[in-house]
């Protein structure tokens, strides 16, 4: 199968809950995609030469744009295919609110229950990797930590499934309504990954009966029209094309970026992670991106978002 340069193409693999809520979203426009499977542990010599070194996922590539964290993926694809919408424009910026909590503290307790859960029969290689990216140097004795105080954890996340129940219990089909929205994809993909990853998931989630009527629904709108891609094809595509965003940077930026400016990003968190180094193409609020050229890819243009994400000048 090959694909074109405006076809979507999501870097991803089945178990990663963050690309899990990115597939839902595609499901939700009913979009058609590529679906390239990555490994689960670094290297992967695949996809970085594509982000620059950016390792996580999952990571959407339209043509040599390359989008990285579901903050930009969503936005994207919403900019470019807005109907039918996943978000009401009255509470859009509400909704990114929101994913500030279901991507940090909500997503951290679901990390630290299914990881410490699993904490004595973790692969030694998997931990090792999880625990640098989301426990930090000294991971080791915080998944001991995580497996001792389970009960707290999974105590904390009780609350948070019950507010979701609540609001569900006038029988609505989705949160806002009859229409599934990005706030539906955040916060399934944490009920998918607590329901798939933890042993106790499923009798935690019984607790509540709207929210697994409302995890049904979900379910059914499937991920959207996928095949398969190579890999390898999916650098050709980045080979044979150039970046098409446009260049502009927003006035007034706090670190003062302009166009053309040499920076590195990284998430903005001690993780080990490599930073990616390029020239600004745009920068705003919202989001940076930036040019930089691989031997494997060619010219590409990596977009990051500006929350969670530290720019070095």
């Amino acid at each position: 199968m090959t694909a074109s340069a405006t076809d979507i193409i999501l870097h991803n693999y089945p178990q990663s809950p963050v690309a899990e809520k990115v597939r839902k979203v595609l499901g939700i426009k009913g979009l058609t995609w590529h679906d390239v499977e990555i490994p689960r542990l670094p290297p992967k010599p695949l996809l970085t030469p594509l982000t620059g070194g950016y390792r996580r996922t999952p990571v959407m590539q339209i043509g040599s744009d390359i989008f990285c964290d579901s903050q930009c993926i969503i936005r994207e694809l919403e900019r470019r295919h807005p109907s039918p919408i996943e978000r009401s424009d009255a509470n859009a910026g509400l909704m990114w609110v929101t994913s500030r909590f279901t991507d940090g503290d909500l997503f951290s307790l679901a990390v630290k229950i299914v990881l410490g859960a699993a904490a004595d029969a973790l692969d030694e290689d998997f931990a090792k990797d999880r625990g640098l990216l989301y426990f930090g140097e000294d991971w080791a004795e915080s998944l001991k930590q995580a497996n001792a105080e389970l009960p707290h954890f999974v105590s904390q996340l009780r609350a948070p499934f019950s507010w979701i129940d609540d609001t569900l219990s006038d029988g609505r089909k989705f949160l806002l309504g009859p229409q599934a929205a990005a706030i539906d994809a955040q916060i399934y993909y944490m009920v998918w990954f607590i329901r798939g990853r933890w042993s106790g998931g499923p009798s935690l989630l019984s607790e509540f009966k709207d929210l697994l009527r409302w995890e049904q629904n979900m379910l059914e709108i499937g991920h959207g029209n996928s095949t398969s891609l190579d890999a390898i094809d999916a650098l050709v595509v980045a080979l044979n094309s150039e970046p098409a965003s446009e260049s502009d940077v927003a006035d007034n930026d706090p670190q003062g970026l302009k166009a053309g400016m040499s920076v590195s990003i990284a998430p903005d968190m001690e993780s080990g992670e490599q930073l990616v180094e390029g020239t600004i193409r745009s920068a705003n609020a919202e989001s940076i991106a930036i040019d930089l050229s691989t031997e494997e890819a060619g010219n590409v243009c990596v977009h990051f978002p500006r929350t969670g994400y530290r720019v070095f000048v």
